[in-house]
């Protein structure tokens, strides 16, 4: 297939000849961006929810699951950066090339449309959660949150947006606190960890197979993938790494901190959850939970008013970090696939298709506040379809990380190769192990 669905403006105008000198790494917290930011979205009230009915249901026998993922997330977010740096465009448009349009268009509506599951059920749990803390009624509070965010992503620049997304991840801080408030017992927690356990019957495969959607989530591979984008067209002197490879030694190592710290706070928050909830709603026999709301609530009793507060701050916080990345790959990946302009640093009227999609995502998601939907089985199952729609991306993004046509002498490395396919196989086994045993 024809490789010009790769070109970008900077490609057309780029001299190839020219190859920006190497400069000095920057101080190591100003080398966190898109993968800090990536990382704590991955735990947002969707996440939250899952985690919390692991712990709920299955106490600390399902942590092993957090360190089996934790290489595995780390190598299919590097791959997304990776593709995202060395090409200089975003991930549908690299799809294009492996794949006719039709393909990568139904991949972008399944991601559309678990993106929009995701963004609903993220708006319910936060204006729930607000109107714990302060009494006010929680759906006005959730059309708020909507608007704010929408109104963020759309008016706020790039540089600035990704700064105040990256100060947000703070909030995450809050689960982690959670556990020192509660009481843990840390053999039991250390035993789940390390030695993998499997229940019988399908419900463990099927929280397994969530936990798994939501931590390897579709959304996060495009996301991921179009920061890198930008960061290149916010810096003068950055290019495509294929057009500059002299740039190529301090990106790569950037790219790999970078996500590598962002995954650890992930999964550390995830752990986090897990254990508080372990060690409180299923110690009490509070094994079915309803939304991450209602996590938050039960809490209250068992673990104290603090433990309540933080629980429900951090819904709130990592809902409004979660939406615009939620929104935003949406609007990456339709408008690559489209040939629409895109990105946060364009204006409105610059790139109209782009915003339309990230109005759209979140407005559709808004309304399903007015809807009868049953808001944790809404998150969960859109873990679960996450899930299934993690794999056939995957595999095209293995396969794009592999072609010397598009990735030039930065092809993944044989380690990176192997992780990653191993992370693409063990997503493919989760979801079918759910089919056959639930």
């Amino acid at each position: 297939m024809s490789e010009t669905v790769l070109k970008s403006s900077a490609d057309s105008t780029e001299n190839p000849a020219e190859r920006p000198e190497e400069k000095e790494e920057p101080p190591l917290l100003k080398q966190l961006g898109p993968g800090l930011i990536t990382g704590a979205a991955d735990d947002d009230p969707s996440g939250i929810a899952t985690y919390s009915q692991a712990g709920a249901q299955f106490g600390f026998s399902l942590l092993w699951t957090m360190l089996l993922s934790y290489p595995l997330m780390c190598a299919i977010q590097i791959v997304s950066a990776r593709i995202g740096r060395v090409t200089g465009c975003g991930l549908a448009a690299n799809l294009r090339a492996v794949w006719p349009r039709p393909v990568v268009f139904l991949l972008i509506v399944l991601l559309f449309a678990a993106n929009t599951i995701n963004i609903g059920a993220n708006l319910a749990a936060m204006g729930a959660s607000a109107e714990l803390a302060t009494g006010v009624p929680g759906r006005p509070l959730a059309i708020g949150f909507a608007i704010l965010s929408l109104l963020l992503q759309i008016f706020v620049s790039y540089h600035r947006y990704a700064s105040y997304l990256k100060w947000l991840t703070m909030v995450l801080l809050s689960y982690v606190a959670v556990l020192f408030v509660v009481k843990v017992d840390w053999g039991a927690a250390a035993y789940g960890l390390f030695v993998p356990t499997i229940g019988k019957g399908g419900d463990t495969f099927t929280v397994i197979v969530a936990i798994l959607g939501t931590t390897i989530s579709p959304y996060l591979f495009f996301w991921q993938t179009s920061q890198e984008v930008e960061e290149i067209e916010e810096h003068e002197d950055a290019r495509p790494l294929k057009r500059a490879p002299r740039q190529a030694k301090r990106e790569l190592k950037r790219i790999r901190f970078d996500t590598f710290v962002g995954m650890a706070v992930s999964t550390l928050v995830a752990v986090a959850i897990i254990m508080s909830t372990a060690a409180t709603l299923h110690a009490s026999g509070k094994t079915d939970i309803g939304t991450a709301a209602d996590v938050a609530e039960a809490l209250r009793p068992i673990a104290g008013d603090f433990a309540f507060v933080l629980f429900s701050l951090g819904i709130i916080g990592t809902g409004m970090l979660s939406i615009p990345v939620l929104a935003g790959s949406a609007a990456y990946g339709a408008s690559e696939c489209c040939g629409w302009a895109c990105g946060l640093d364009n204006k409105p009227g610059q790139a109209a298709g782009f915003y339309t999609v990230i109005a759209a995502a979140t407005l559709s998601g808004l309304v399903m506040e007015f809807l009868p939907i049953d808001p944790i089985k809404a998150l969960f199952w859109s873990a679960v379809i996450n899930g299934f729609v993690a794999v056939p991306i995957m595999v095209s993004m293995m396969m794009v990380v592999s072609r010397s046509a598009q990735m030039k002498q930065f092809t993944a490395s044989p380690l990176l190769l192997v992780v990653g396919w191993a992370a693409t196989g063990v997503m493919a086994l989760a979801a079918g192990a759910m089919l056959i045993f639930h």
